[in-house]
């Protein structure tokens, strides 16, 4: 499933974001009151995420512009945000990744965290 993903390390992601890309929390509610949140990340759940991202949807997201955005999905550890990124190539953001180890990794690694 993560074939063909340009998988993220953690500075990797913060770097890209600070080029432009969009990074997608998808943690549950639970794990984010629990840890906080990574300042300037769109949160959608898990669940809604095609919705929101699809950019010729019509509950889209404002931040879903198009096709070519650079999206960097976030999870806790980084095993659902592979599959959830592979979701987004299929529906043609074949920009999108994912944030090896997840929330964990960016947190461990110093990166910025809103409580």
């Amino acid at each position: 499933m993560r074939e063909g993903l340009d998988r993220l390390g953690p500075q990797e992601a913060y770097d890209a974001a600070s080029a432009g890309a969009l990074l997608v929390d998808i943690r549950y509610a639970a794990l984010r009151e629990r840890d906080g949140l990574i300042p300037g990340a769109l949160v959608v759940e898990r669940n809604e995420l095609e919705w929101r991202l699809d950019p010729r949807g019509s509950h889209r997201a404002p931040e879903a512009t198009g096709h070519d955005l650079r999206v960097v999905v976030i999870c806790n550890e980084g095993y659902a945000s592979s599959l959830a990124a592979a979701s987004l190539r299929q529906l043609g953001l074949h920009r999108a990744t994912d944030l090896d180890g997840g929330f964990q990794a960016w947190r461990a690694s110093g990166l910025p965290v809103n409580p």
